[in-house]
């Protein structure tokens, strides 16, 4: 049985198995080597997530995944008072929702490797372009989430695992690092490009591989073909599956 490597996160987990999106690139690499699983749920914080952690992570050793990335935050950063209030969650209460998720999983299975990825930076203006394109003189006037909030819930993210000592990505400062990233990574001020993807899968292959789980020193499983004699193919076969 492959091992499996489970995302779980919102909708830019969700959409992660679109053309060019990291979870589909992931699958690519780790293929024939492990089952990447897709559990995002659009529009999620994580207070809703902790609702779902029993029905995705059962407590059974035996099918817990070998490794998890955990990517909430851009919508518990939305701002009270405005468009999407109802899925603002208080940053103390972000980090300790991820304390939860985290603690869950390590009972699950203590050598599982999580990674913790904060919320991708925020294109106000993106946001703002993007509303009106949809909704016209009826968009919002304000920018529903920025920047500087998802930076707060980023580090928070990132102390988080450095106290628990787990895996992060600061998705939120790589990002910033590229000149126009605004327009590079991110597709409406929030969601991410192909190239914003390219990112993500970069770094969870880092993380990933410098944790132990790289994917050229994983066995396929079942023989590669070259490994397989035309004219008895079963010894191929008695060697790895016996």
């Amino acid at each position: 049985m492959r091992p499996q490597i489970l995302l779980f996160g919102d909708s830019i987990t969700e959409q992660s198995f679109r053309s060019g999106g990291w979870g589909a690139a992931l699958a690519d690499t780790y293929s024939r080597k492990a089952d990447v699983i897709v559990r995002g749920y659009g529009g999620y914080n994580t207070r809703w997530a902790l609702f779902l952690l029993h029905h995705i992570f059962a407590m059974d050793n035996k099918s817990a995944p070998v490794a998890t990335t955990i990517f909430f935050g851009a919508n518990d950063a939305a701002l009270p008072g405005r468009n999407s209030e109802r899925q603002n969650v208080p940053v103390e209460e972000y980090r300790d929702n991820l304390k939860k998720i985290v603690q869950h999983l390590q009972a699950i299975s203590p050598t599982m490797i999580i990674a913790l990825i904060t919320p991708p930076p925020i294109d106000e203006k993106g946001r703002m372009e993007f509303a009106r394109s949809l909704y016209g003189e009826n968009a919002m006037k304000l920018p529903e989430r920025t920047n500087e909030a998802a930076g707060v819930y980023a580090k928070q993210c990132i102390e988080l695992a450095k106290d628990t000592g787990i895996n992060s990505i600061d998705l939120w400062s790589k990002m910033q690092e590229t000149d126009g990233w605004q327009k590079t990574f991110l597709s409406d001020g929030l969601h991410l490009t192909p190239e914003g993807n390219a990112v993500v899968h970069k770094e969870v292959v880092r993380v990933f591989s410098e944790a132990g789980l790289s994917a050229e020193d994983m066995p396929y499983d079942f023989p590669h073909h070259s490994k397989i004699d035309g004219k008895n193919p079963e010894k191929a076969f008695r060697v790895q599956c016996s």
